[in-house]
């Protein structure tokens, strides 16, 4: 029966058979040999019982550190071995392999190219919330009501506060109107929200970029030249621009807004059907309504009042034939707008 003396020869072969194996196989026999079941220190931490009292405590003590002594080395050369493993499978000579990166939405994209032209125009972004009170979506706007032009809006009521999903980011002017005194030269820009039916050119959700400017003395010229430099800023140079005439219940006159074709330059191609035209906002003077119900005198402050589609433009912009494509979250397409 092995003595502490033959405990410590024993570590001292046990830690030298380690530190020379070169192999995971190699630390997997020095296991076995010393504290495997069958093993050297195993056996003689089963025969403690045939020492005598006084040296069993003795010996078992040194045995027991002998073996979680092993156990820790062996665990650590076998980390070694597989860091090494690890080691050897890389070739720093090999190229890297380009982790994809995100792109930045093209709706997004367009909208924040909008926003920096008015901009950089003197307009002042104000944020505007998403759920709208009927009041301030319609009435405040010219919408009394039993108005027929709430029938334009599809609108998405909320149950119970005569809250609706705004159906366009117009209830801005109206909250600014109500809490500023002229001037004020605001643009808005954000999701809307209308009951319609999905198809190529419609969606229940769509952005809008709204803007308005109220003071003395503001024109239609006022406008058309505002429109005039988004339109150059935005699609380029060399772009003809015209007001045609329509409604909206918040502005009087009003008018749509067309440029020459940006991809044919006028002469008349698929994208803008060959009319050489392409509609991309409506616009108009501020209802004197809409400024009366706010708290200005309408025969001294005038103003004018733009509402662009964000997908519309992003759709010419690109080509895109399908408004779809901007709500299905597919990377494939979205990756195109780098």
């Amino acid at each position: 029966m092995a003595g502490v003396s033959e405990i410590e020869t024993l570590r001292a072969e046990a830690l030298e058979a380690v530190r020379a194996a070169a192999s995971k196989t190699d630390l997997e026999n020095i296991s076995v040999r010393y504290i495997g079941r069958k093993g050297i220190i195993t056996s003689i931490l089963k025969r403690l019982k045939e020492l005598p009292l006084d040296q069993r405590k003795t010996v078992g003590a040194a045995a027991n550190r002998l073996k979680a002594e092993l156990e820790g080395e062996i665990k650590a050369a076998g980390d070694k071995f597989k860091i090494s493993r690890i080691e050897a499978s890389i070739d720093p000579t090999l190229p890297g392999i380009a982790r994809r990166i995100g792109a930045v939405h093209p709706i997004i994209q367009a909208m924040d190219q909008m926003c920096r032209s008015f901009q950089r125009m003197g307009f002042t972004l104000v944020p505007g919330p998403d759920i709208e009170t009927d009041y301030y979506n319609f009435e405040a706007l010219n919408f009394p009501p039993d108005h027929p032009a709430r029938d334009m809006q599809d609108t998405f009521y909320i149950e119970g506060d005569n809250l609706v999903l705004r159906t366009h980011t117009t209830p801005v002017q109206a909250r600014m109107l109500e809490s500023c005194k002229p001037p004020m030269k605001v643009i808005t820009a954000g999701k809307c929200y209308r009951n319609e039916e999905i198809s190529t050119r419609a969606y229940c959700v769509f952005h809008q970029v709204d803007g308005f400017l109220v003071d003395v003395g503001v024109t239609m010229a006022d406008l058309k030249a505002v429109l005039v430099a988004f339109c150059r800023d935005f699609f380029g140079e060399g772009l003809k621009l015209r007001l045609r005439p329509s409604y909206f219940p918040f502005t009087e006159p009003s008018a749509e807004v067309d440029i020459s074709c940006f991809l044919c330059r006028g002469k008349g191609c698929q994208l803008c059907k060959y009319t050489g035209w392409l509609e991309i906002l409506g616009s108009g003077m501020i209802d004197p309504n809409v400024l009366e119900m706010a708290g200005h005198d309408p025969e001294k402050y005038t103003g004018y009042a733009f509402g662009i589609g964000v997908e519309r433009i992003a759709m010419l912009k690109h080509g895109i034939n399908d408004i779809r494509l901007f709500y299905e979250n597919d990377i494939r397409f979205i990756r195109q707008f780098r």
